[in-house]
């Protein structure tokens, strides 16, 4: 799905657009099937009971709030979070009622660097760290594929032709 182009400048085009890695929903995978699991096990042991239609009643409603809170906020955040890379600026935006978000212009960055460790580099993600002519560095986690990123936004950064010197006979610069 593309970033939408309304929330961009003219002449503005989207080079990378990413939501954090997929590792990021392992633990809320895991939480919904734990939840049914102990669910359905719980349900079986009441089922002999003469409430056990309360008592069924009770724990999908104590479930359902579970599988909400422990699966589907965090997949509804991982859906809006979203790192865009475009021709004038790096993006960063999350949330899901209160939006926030930060925009780093490309003339701004001074340099950009990626870490990632052994499970990362299993996932193939990791932390992308851009510094700012004036802010302290910012740390993006878990970002997918984070070493081709890292090489598009060092190429994005340094590749403008307006700062590139292109020697021609006699040594003038390139006239655009």
């Amino acid at each position: 799905m593309a970033y939408p182009d309304n929330l961009l400048s003219d002449g503005e085009l989207v080079v990378v657009h990413k939501h954090p890695h997929w590792k990021t929903l392992v633990v809320p995978v895991i939480a919904f099937l734990v939840v049914v699991a102990a669910g359905l096990y719980l349900a079986g042991l009441v089922s002999d009971t003469s409430w056990h239609s309360v008592a069924w009643i009770g724990l999908g409603a104590v479930g359902g709030l579970l599988v909400v809170w422990l699966t589907l906020v965090p997949l509804v955040r991982w859906r809006t979070t979203h790192f865009v890379v475009t021709t004038q600026r790096v993006m960063y935006r999350e949330g899901v009622l209160s939006r926030s978000g930060i925009d780093i212009p490309m003339s701004r960055i001074n340099s950009v660097r990626f870490q990632h460790g052994l499970v990362d580099r299993v996932f193939g993600c990791g932390t992308l760290v851009i510094e700012s002519a004036s802010d302290e560095p910012i740390e993006f986690d878990d970002i997918p594929h984070v070493e081709q990123v890292h090489s598009l936004l060092y190429r994005e950064v340094n590749d403008n032709p307006d700062d590139d010197f292109h020697p021609r006979s006699g040594w003038e610069p390139h006239q655009a």
